[in-house]
């Protein structure tokens, strides 16, 4: 086979020559691939892919691999190799780009290069490292091989070369996977031959086996492609659905790959995919598997059964996105509308992490559009966007004052052309997911309650649910917190068995966070159902941290959630039965409302609502005066104040004995500068006065002060750091005139056996001379100041 001229490209490795070159050791092989390995490398030989190599310095293994139907493959082990050689960055293209420009087209063919790699020829200097060992004997290719690092980005250079001319509008290549596409049949013909016409000029072949011509739809890429659009390959639909029922971690990892391969065909599919990640949560190596994940099982077979057909917008279309938020995922569908009909484009999910959660509605909606444009990024670069909702996402991200993400995420949309649309009423099937912004999670029947029945279980115990006992009166409660820059309240409404509703507003005179108010208002609330002697209490509340963590689905880990939560199930404790659930804010508006009346400033609002005030956080102990006369650590301070009495014990005494700041500068004085006074400084001053048995809180900084003020002290005192006598300076007359002499060593032996140098500066230029000695002599010294200022050395002009 002629193969690719090396003039137009040729396969480097770029091997990194600080790697020490690896030379594996002969594996041992059964007969049967011994067989199979002599036959591929004559085959090989024959066709003059490899060569014969003597003394390699890079060796590797053959590993025989079997085929799916019949015979071997030899492949060689180039991992220690490939670990040497840079990672070359040239691009690869997008599948899903390149699927979306080869739908939609009337024909198309399918081309597959004949061993495309081998059709490359490896540089001269690079082809001794690609050797491999035989029972036979040392060979190493001619050509570019199989598992080389960066082979397919040198493959995806040639094809990207070679084909330049007709990549984006007849043709698309995906390294060795070639389509030829026609928007109607009379063009295919000569697209064909355009491309044929490249592949004689370079002397490329193709695999006539894995070659179709002509055909209305195919595989590409893991796709299935026709005119009608985009449709998911039936061969992982089909693994989906032979799927048992999984047992194993494992099995339930091998689902969720299979699942992410075909996400962009499957709406919401982490919220799908939901129960399985739950059960993957742990380190157990079996799974429970529940009802849930068996309905989630069922329902995604269900779903992949009829996958719906993906649609590719054409240019200038606008395209329509919705957008969906659940309890822990976000989603979108990106729609074409044609022929007044909704068509689906993609389909995006994502998890929520951390924080994430904890969003308010509207951010977790700007959230899921931020998620959208990143996954879909050139379709929001190349389309203009419409985004249909009915909440205020663009007055949000137009006026980001109130979150900082939401300026990033603000800033981020702001290259794409988008525009905010009021949703229409749904035509398709393709967005029943999305026939609602908000899917809250189903609450339990309002039936089911968590029942303690001992008073005395410990709060770190998992409260049982038994059915409710209708017979029994029930109270309902309403609780909602707020908390804002005007202050922070709480909103309760308790209704009795009667269907009497009792309104509760509670203004804060503290500063709360959100949680710590939504927490006071279920505490409030509580206390309240409590004086009314209820039995039985069903709690409703927006917030998702409070009720999660009541019913022990989320871990409090701040001290002050902590303490919040301890206080409520101390409460909970007292009632023979209670369940608290989340409801959204839309059926809790009652108490909303009243929140955000107390949490107001204090004006007038038009309505007769009885505010009270809380004064101080519920989990805060309250202080208590004791009365109790028994002795304490101030008795002996107060006799010694009121009759000068002193504890009978020295040491008791000594600690009694302390002076105030007024009193201690009389001490200090008399120490410092009193009959047996020596002006000490400051702190021998204060050490003197602790050894007499003086201590007051600020004795060092007074006696330092009493010092620093001592006039005696500072007119004859020591001053630190003063030199014995006046410094005078070293003065020259004139360049030249004086000279100072030095001499310098041993050092380093160096040539001529020189090890000490002379060295002199003169005092007015700083000019220095230095000559090297071996030895130091009263000659050698008289040498060199002759030699180098013979004139100007005051020996100089001494000499007769």
């Amino acid at each position: 086979m002629p193969g690719i001229s090396p003039d137009i490209i040729s396969h480097r490795l770029s091997v990194n020559p600080a790697v020490r070159p690896v030379r594996q050791k002969r594996r041992a092989y059964d007969p049967e691939r011994y067989e199979a390995m002599k036959a591929e490398v004559d085959r090989l030989s024959s066709i003059r892919f490899i060569r014969e190599v003597d003394y390699p310095t890079w060796l590797a293994n053959v590993v025989m691999v079997r085929k799916p139907r019949k015979g071997w493959r030899m492949c060689v082990d180039y991992t220690n190799l490939n670990r040497a050689c840079p990672k070359d960055s040239f691009p690869l293209p997008r599948i899903d780009q390149l699927v979306d420009a080869t739908a939609g087209h009337a024909l198309l063919s399918f081309m597959d290069a004949y061993s495309g790699y081998n059709q490359i020829f490896m540089h001269p200097e690079d082809q001794a490292h690609t050797s491999f060992i035989t029972d036979r004997g040392l060979y190493c290719y001619k050509v570019m091989p199989f598992g080389l690092k960066n082979a397919g980005a040198t493959y995806q250079r040639l094809v990207n070369h070679l084909f330049a001319p007709l990549i984006g509008s007849t043709m698309e290549v995906y390294v060795d996977d070639m389509l030829v596409k026609s928007r109607t049949a009379d063009q295919h013909i000569p697209n064909l031959s355009a491309m044929f016409t490249i592949l004689k000029q370079y002397k490329m072949r193709l695999n006539p086996t894995k070659c179709a011509f002509g055909v209305a739809s195919g595989k590409f890429l893991g796709f299935m492609i026709s005119q009608r659009g985009i449709e998911a390959n039936p061969e992982k639909i089909q693994a989906i659905l032979d799927m048992t029922i999984p047992k194993t971690v494992k099995d339930i990892q091998s689902l969720t790959g299979r699942v992410a391969a075909l996400t962009r065909f499957i709406s919401k599919a982490t919220d799908r995919c939901a129960p399985f990640f739950k059960a993957l949560k742990g380190t157990k190596r079996n799974i429970t598997w529940t009802a849930e994940c068996e309905t989630a099982f069922s329902e995604l077979k269900e779903y992949m059964g009829r996958a719906p057909l993906l649609s590719t917008p054409e240019h200038g279309d606008i395209l329509v996105i919705y957008l969906s938020v659940s309890a822990s995922a976000v989603s979108s569908v990106l729609i074409r509308l044609k022929d007044n009909a909704e068509h689906p484009v993609h389909y995006v999910s994502k998890a929520m992490q951390d924080a994430e959660v904890r969003y308010p509605d509207v951010e977790k909606l700007a959230f899921a559009l931020v998620v959208s444009a990143r996954r879909l990024r050139p379709y929001f670069q190349a389309h203009t966007i419409h985004v249909l909702t009915n909440q205020p996402l663009r007055q949000v991200l137009q006026k980001p004052e109130t979150s900082g993400r939401l300026v990033k995420w603000a800033i981020e949309l702001g290259e794409f052309d988008i525009h905010y649309k009021p949703r229409p009423a749904m035509r398709g099937q393709a967005v029943a997911d999305f026939l609602s912004e908000f899917t809250e999670p189903q609450a339990p029947a309002a039936t089911q309650l968590i029942t303690e029945p001992n008073p005395s279980l410990s709060q770190d115990q998992t409260p049982t649910k038994n059915t409710l006992d209708l017979t029994q009166p029930l109270w309902t409660l309403f609780v909602d917190g707020s908390s804002n820059a005007q202050g922070c309240g709480a909103g309760i409404v308790l209704v009795s068995p009667d269907k009497v509703a009792l309104e509760y507003a509670l203004r804060f005179k503290f500063q709360a966070s959100n949680n710590e108010a939504e927490y006071e208002a279920l505490l409030a609330g509580l206390r309240l159902a409590k004086e009314m002697d209820a039995r039985q209490i069903q709690i409703f509340s927006d917030s998702q941290l409070v009720v999660h963590q009541v019913n022990q689905d989320f871990t409090a880990k701040d001290a002050s959630m902590t303490a919040y939560l301890q206080h409520a199930r101390h409460l909970l404790a007292t009632f023979h039965a209670h369940s608290i659930r989340q409801v959204p804010r839309s059926e809790n508006s009652h108490a909303d409302a009243l929140a955000r009346l107390a949490s107001a400033l204090e004006q007038g609002t038009g309505r007769h609502i009885h505010i009270e005030f809380l004064a101080q956080p519920s989990t805060q102990a309250p202080l208590i005066c004791t009365i109790d006369h028994s002795p304490t650590w101030m008795d002996p301070i107060l006799q010694f104040l009121q009759n000068q009495t002193l504890p009978a014990d020295p040491a008791e005494a000594r600690r009694v004995r302390h002076r105030s700041a007024q009193e201690g500068h009389y001490v200090l004085r008399e120490i410092h500068e009193g009959i047996c006074g020596n002006h000490s400084g400051a702190r021998s001053l204060a050490h003197k006065a602790i050894r007499q048995g003086y201590f007051w809180p600020s004795l060092h900084t007074d006696a330092q002060t009493f010092t620093q003020k001592c006039d005696k002290c500072q007119r004859f005192a020591n001053i630190p750091q003063l030199p014995a006598e006046p410094l005078t300076a070293m003065v020259s007359p004139w360049p030249f005139a004086q000279w100072g002499l030095d001499l310098i060593g041993p050092m380093p032996e160096g040539k001529g056996q020189v090890k000490y140098a002379v060295v002199a500066v003169d005092y007015f230029t700083k000019w220095a001379e230095a000559e090297a000695l071996a030895t130091i002599t009263a000659a050698r010294i008289e040498s060199f100041v002759w030699q180098n200022i013979p004139i100007l050395s005051p020996m100089a002009r001494s000499k007769p």
